[in-house]
Parts: structure tokens; sequence; C-alpha cells
């Protein structure tokens, strides 16, 4: 029974440690943009829950209210409960995991001609978002658990492994998400403080061909896209001419560019948004920064950028000051993930480059991406605790 006490007092104690310790600046960001991202899921859903799936107008705002929630807590458990020698493990047993989801995917059927998802009971899960947060918890205990690698193969079976995850995805199709994690590894993969020049000569070699499998993929999609494309997919393929005289050639691009025209400098005000009225489908999903700008104007839109950026920057900061190698990939990793999700949304948005479905942190609705970044953004939180830890000595 003493025992036991005095367990779980050194729990507690523990708890409250990390607690204390954690970046209160980044947790602080981390809870804004969560309440941000709550009030733009309403404003860019409620029109549609109403007038096309005649639900009740805060349908979508409550169930991104129940994943926020959710994220939080995984978030708070993660920062202060769970610990880092568990990481690598619980990563085996997901990659595993994954295996086996998109093998049965393969058996099911799909959602807007992609067999990405699980419905259960009206409810969806995308085992490919899950993909990127074990990838990069799975390469941080992989690379930590090696004191050197004086053999090749201790630096390049983790990159066969994410090649196999990364084409199950892509024969979905989720091209995205495979460009995504395939970007997220090689920056994780290029980051390795590796000396050997032959092992650097090979990194590079993997990166090249990352480079040009990603290329492969988006030049001829249409080994991995049913040729029975529906219009939908279609128009978001058609990005370089969005604005044609077709309707179906970059529509929904094109409205985005009337969003982002309606809103001016300073915008039309929160709710005031004309382009969600059905005419940009789904605009709360990855269509979602068109009505941010249509609502708070350029302005605002770029008080936003500038939110992500030192988001950014602290969580590259805590990377960078990370006592081992796995708190830095994780941190870094983190990283990453926000940071490709953000260029690829926006880049998408701007017709630069096709969109593929790709979220906007925090913004776009979403559960399985959002609980993901909590899961991701505690684990952030928790190195940033042991940093301060080391400096105390």
């Amino acid at each position: 029974m003493v025992k036991m006490l005095k367990k779980i007092g050194n729990r507690f104690n523990e708890l409250k440690f990390y607690f204390k310790n954690i970046d209160k600046i980044l947790l602080l960001s981390i809870l804004i943009f969560a309440a941000f991202g709550l009030v733009v899921v309403f404003s860019a859903s409620n029109i549609t829950a109403v007038l096309f799936y005649h639900y009740e107008s805060t349908y979508f705002f409550m169930k991104q209210l129940y994943f926020t929630l959710g994220g939080l807590g995984l978030m708070f458990f993660f920062a202060l409960i769970c610990r880092e020698k568990k990481y690598f493990l619980f990563s085996i047993f997901g990659i595993l995991a994954l295996f086996v989801l998109f093998i049965s995917l393969r058996t099911m059927g799909s959602i807007n001609d992609s067999q990405s998802w699980y419905t259960f009971k009206g409810a969806t899960f995308q085992p490919s978002e899950f993909a990127k947060t074990i990838i990069i918890i799975f390469l941080a205990g992989w690379y930590n658990n090696f004191k050197s690698y004086d053999k090749w193969w201790k630096v390049f079976i983790p990159c066969g492994l994410v090649a196999v995850l990364c084409l199950f995805i892509a024969l979905e199709p989720d091209l995205g998400t495979a460009a995504v994690i395939t970007i997220i590894t090689m920056l994780i993969f290029f980051g390795l403080p590796i000396k050997d020049n032959k092992i650097t000569i090979m990194k590079y070699a993997v990166i090249l061909i990352g480079v040009l499998g990603i290329a492969f993929v988006y030049l001829r999609q249409d080994y991995f896209i049913n040729k029975e494309a529906t219009s939908r997919q279609e128009s978001r393929l058609a990005f370089t001419k969005p604005c044609s005289r077709s309707l179906n050639n970059g529509y929904q691009v094109c409205n985005a560019y009337i969003a982002i025209n309606n809103g001016g400098l300073f915008g039309r005000g929160f709710g005031q948004s004309t382009q969600k009225f059905l005419y940009l489908p789904e605009a709360y999903t990855d269509f979602v920064f068109p009505i941010v700008v249509e609502e708070i104007g350029v302005i605002g839109a770029i008080g936003v950028l500038v939110a992500y950026g030192f988001l950014l920057f602290k969580i590259l900061s805590i990377a960078r000051h990370a006592t081992n190698l796995q708190d830095s990939i994780v941190a870094f990793g983190t990283f990453a993930y926000i940071l490709i999700h953000i260029l690829v949304n926006l880049l998408g948005v701007l017709a630069l480059i096709p969109m593929t479905g790709i979220p906007l942190p925090f913004l776009s609705y979403g559960g399985s991406f959002l609980i993901n970044l909590f899961v991701l953004l505690g684990m952030t939180l928790r190195v940033s605790a042991n940093n301060r830890r080391y400096k105390k000595g």
C-alpha cells in the first residue's frame, strides 16, 4: 500500500513538473488557433448544413467541437502523462495496423471515388491521416535507437516501409496524402546527423527518388485515379485554367478566386460570405481559406499567416533545442507536418499546384486530421518540457 501511494505521488509530481515546464506561449497559441478554427468552421459550414444536407446550422460546428475537445484531451495526455519510452513500441503496432487497414480498404466501397475512409454508424475514419503521425513517431524511435549508422540498412529500412505505405495510399487514390508523407519523410531523413560520406550520398539518392516518385504520380495520375472519376475530381486536376468557360473546369478554384476578390482588404465581416451559399462546394473543408479571406479580408488573412509563422517558429525552436534525437525528430516532424499542410493547401487554393484535398491546420473541418494534429502538438509540448528539465540540470 505504501509503495502504491509513493508511486502515485511520484506520478503526480511528474505531472506537475510537465505542466509547469511546457511552453506556455505555444500552448496559448494552440488554444487560440483551436478557438478561432471553431468560429471559422461554423461560419463556413452553417449554410451548407442547412441548404444542402438539411441539418441544423450547427451540425458541422458541433462535430468539430467534439473533435477539438477530444483532440485537446489527447494533447494533454501526450504532453503530461504518456512517457516517451513507449512511443516507438506504439509506432510499431501502428505500422502493422496501417498495413492491415490499407489492405482491407481495397475490399470496401468508396466515398467520392476514393477508398480512403472506413464508415461506422455515420462516422468516418481515415487511416492515411493517422499514417502521418505514426510514421513521424516511428522514424523518431527508429533513428534514436541506434548510436551509430555503420550499416546502411539502419538508415534506409524505414524509408522502404514508408514507400510501401505511400503506395497503398496513392492507390486509394489519395495522392495528396501520399505526397505529404513522402515530403515529411524526406525532410526528416535529410536532417539526420550522419557524417558517413557513402550514406550521405545514398541519402541524396533516396531524396531524389522521392521527388521523382511524386512527379511521376502527378504526371501519370491515370495509373492511380479511376477512369470514371467524378467531375469534381477532374475539376481539381484542371488547376492551370480554373476560370475557363467550362463550368466543370476548375470550378472550386475559380469560386475560391471570387471569394478572395469579394473580401478585399478588410472583408465582409464574420458570417457574411456569399460564396459559402453552395457556390464553393464544401467550403468548410480544404477550401476554407477563401472563405476566411472573404470574411476578414486580406489584412486579416495576412494576420492568420503571421500567426501560423509564429507557431511554426516556436515548434522549430523546440526541435533545435531538443536533448535527444527522438525528441528532435518528433518536434521537427510536427513542424514539417504543419508547414507542408499549409503550403500544399494554400498553393492549391491559388491554383499553383493541383488541389488534392489537404486540410488547412485548425481551420478545415475534419476529425481524423484534427486529432492527429493535437497528438503531435502534445508530443511537442512534452519535448519543450524536457528541454527545460535539461537546462535546469
